[in-house]
This record gives C-alpha cells, structure tokens and sequence, in this order.
C-alpha cells in the first residue's frame, strides 16, 4: 500500500506546495507531518517537535537548521512576516547591497536567540512540522505558489490569521546544505519564478498601496539588473527575455490580474 501512495504521489511534479498536499493527502492517519528538504539531515527532536505541535492552539513547530560548520542559519531559519517595504528592497537588491538595513533586520529577524524556545512568524518550510487538522482547515499550502518560492510563507501567514501558534525550539536540529532545488534551476528560470512568486504574494497579502509599491520596485529593479547584465556582458537576448517577462508579471499583478502560469488547484 505505501509502494502506491508512493508512486502516485511522485507521478507528476506539482511543486513544493502541490507535492506537500499530495503527500498530506496520501497519510491520512497523521496527527503531524513533517516537512524536511532533501537536503537537510534530521540530527534530533522529532519528539520535540511533536509536542509543541499537538500543544493547545498550535499550528506548527520548527527545529533549528545547522550549516555544515554546526553554525544556525540565521536571517533563514526563521524571519518575519515580509512587509511591502521588505519585498521592494529584496526587489530593489538593497537588502544586498546594505544588509544591515532596519527593514532588512527585521525582516531576517536579526538578534533572533537561537538557543531559546520562542515563538517564531515564519519558519522555513525546510524543516517544518504541522498539524494536520491546522492544514486542513486553511486549505492547505496554495499550490498556484509553483514550484517553488513562498509557499512556506503563505502557509504560516495563514495559520496565524486562522488563530494558530507557531513555535520555535532549538531542542530539535537538522544539518541543512541550503539552495538544493534552486541549484537544479537555470538562472533565467530561477528569476522568473522568484519573482512570480514574490508578486503573487504580495496581491494575495497586500493592500492596493504595499501592491503598488512592491509592483514598482520588481519593474525598477529588474531595469537595473537589465542594465547591469547588459554592461557585464554585452547584449544578452536571455537577459531582455527573462527582464521583460519579469516587468509584464509586475504589470499583470498592478493591473490586478494574476498570472495563470503554473496554477495547479489542489486536489
């Protein structure tokens, strides 16, 4: 029986979100599940993770991911819900060029104390466990997020609003690489998506203003990056492509129409 769950749940690739719904789905006996990239090792605190998960009120728990040199991964683990101000200086590259912006801070949710159980707004999706009963009842993760990039954000957006808590311990780990599917990404694959999905984000969680905003910051930045690519290696027909697909996505999304590129409803 589980050699077919299995293979139903591996015969199409829907995404991140669309393959965590089929995986739910498929393991309808499971209280909790528990979400961990290919590329992260589970070390210890299933158990942990548990029990703040079946806890009164929550909706999900998180363990702290370690880099290679045992190090967490700060500014990833867990950071803040994105504000419009964040996602147009993540869209704008000044969240790289000044890093230690306030927007930035906290946003990445800097002087975070990872060696203490708190409370956490978002927790990446990398080493996550949820209720199953808090799943069901929001829906799910929203597989038009395809395939990869905020589903995870949406998801705890969503729980909180539903009433559900989220928490943090650091009495479970997982050893994390970090960027495996993304690495199986080209780079003008990888910008399109990213940007879809931060634009899909903020129409579903933002007002007209932080859309606005957010929309004018993904077509001014990608001008810059157009620029850059263009002083750095010539002309690029590649970089026009993936630019001008990204700009006509910040349109769409201002016009108030979302674009209906790799939309899978969840089954």
């Amino acid at each position: 029986r589980a050699e077919r769950l299995l293979t139903q749940v591996l015969r199409e690739n829907r995404g991140f979100a669309g393959a965590v719904n089929q995986g739910v789905a498929a393991l309808p006996g499971a209280a909790c599940i528990l979400l961990l990239n290919p590329d992260a090792e589970l070390l210890h605190g299933l158990e942990a993770l548990e029990e703040l998960c079946r806890a009164p009120g929550a909706g999900a728990a998180a363990g702290c991911l370690l880099s290679h040199a045992g190090a967490p991964q700060a500014g990833f683990n867990v950071r803040r819900f994105p504000t419009p101000a964040a996602l147009a200086f993540e869209a704008l590259g000044l969240n790289r060029l000044w890093p230690g912006n306030p927007v930035n801070r906290r946003y990445r949710a800097v002087g975070f104390d990872y060696a203490r159980e708190a409370a956490a707004e978002q927790p990446a999706g990398a080493f996550l466990m949820f209720r199953r009963d808090a799943w069901e009842r929001i829906g799910g993760f929203d597989e038009r997020f395809h395939p990869i990039w905020f589903e995870d954000v949406d998801f705890c957006r969503r729980l909180h609003a539903a009433g559900y808590r989220i928490r943090y311990t650091p009495s479970a780990a997982a050893r994390h690489a970090g960027g495996y599917s993304a690495a199986m990404l080209g780079w003008e694959c990888r910008e399109r998506l990213w940007y879809g999905s931060l634009l899909r984000y903020g129409s579903k969680h933002f007002g007209a203003g932080g859309r606005l905003g957010v929309g004018l910051a993904v077509i001014l930045g990608s001008v810059l990056r157009l620029a850059v690519a263009l002083f750095r290696r010539g002309p690029a027909a590649g970089a026009f492509s993936v630019y001008a697909g990204v700009i006509g996505s910040a349109l769409r999304s201002l016009a108030g129409f979302e674009d209906k590129h790799h939309v899978h409803p969840r089954s």
